[in-house]
């Protein structure tokens, strides 16, 4: 299962678990450590009364789960260079704990505040625009997403089977190999400045045979920028130019290139209100 669907069914789950416990929905008090460096405030995550289950890493990021035994709550941290991107309440399957468990309705205590010291957020962080932002070729980005969703492609299943013999008149034991279209996680990042662009792949998105791309990103060509959209393409390789559009609205960006090449989630940052971006 996917983690954009997995999030629909946690989020079934949470209005569910709070309409039956006749309680308003709980926060996980931990929302004001998004953009903390992960190592410094793991003491606070246990300050919180949140134990460290597991972790899980993927192509460019990390995801620890985390367990409050007095909220009953188990959560999902995302970590990206370093710093928490993201802290989603999950299942109590997730943290190896019964399906049974529901938030804890008596949990009143409101969310804890940081303490002034040991791991202030950097106030640039995710912001466009800010004095020490990103810097590419001395040209500044205007606008930085962080995007995540589901990516597919072409990929080969082989293996071994019975097949049929129509000469021999009987079933033979041997390998096969066919095409298949592989679905997965993956998150990708999108910079723009004045007149161009750049998107960064995960390693999932690029094929073995492919032109271009320095340290993961690739160049946006025919970038177009309005109130509302984005549009650019990049060159993949010789033959497949995929295209890139991104509402800036929703927040929601679709990459499609030939045959099950693309991607589809949603990308975050911090701006403004009246968009998402």
């Amino acid at each position: 299962m996917s983690r954009v669907r997995a999030k629909a069914l946690v989020a079934v789950w949470l209005f569910t678990s709070c309409a039956s416990a006749g309680a308003q929905a709980q926060t996980t008090g931990l929302e004001d450590l998004v953009g903390a460096r992960g190592g410094q405030a793991e003491g606070e995550l246990q300050r919180r009364g949140y134990g460290f289950i597991r972790v899980e890493k993927s192509d460019d990021r990390s995801y620890t789960y985390w367990w409050s035994e007095d909220r009953r709550q188990c959560v999902t941290i995302a970590t990206m260079d370093g710093r928490y991107a993201s802290i989603q309440p999950t299942l109590p399957p997730d943290c190896r704990k019964s399906g049974n468990l529901r938030p804890n309705p008596n949990y009143t205590q409101r969310p804890a505040t940081r303490p002034g010291s040991g791991y202030p957020v950097d106030p640039g962080y995710g912001r466009p625009g800010n004095d020490e932002g990103p810097v590419v070729d001395g040209r500044n980005v205007e606008l930085g997403l962080v995007c995540f969703g589901d990516g597919s492609k072409d990929g080969i299943a082989s293996g071994t089977t019975w097949t049929w013999n129509r000469d021999r008149k009987r079933y033979e034991y041997g390998s096969y190999t066919t095409s298949k279209t592989e679905v997965f996680d993956a998150s990708l990042m999108v910079q723009t400045w004045n007149g161009g662009g750049r998107i960064r792949l995960p390693r999932s998105l690029v094929p073995p045979i492919h032109s271009g791309g320095q340290d993961g990103w690739w160049d946006l060509y025919d970038l177009f920028v309005s109130p509302d959209t984005i549009r650019a393409t990049y060159r993949l390789n010789g033959f497949n130019k995929p295209k890139v559009t991104i509402d800036r609205r929703s927040g929601r960006i679709s990459v499609q290139g030939l045959s099950e090449y693309g991607f589809r989630g949603s990308c975050d940052t911090i701006g403004h209100q009246q968009r998402k971006f």
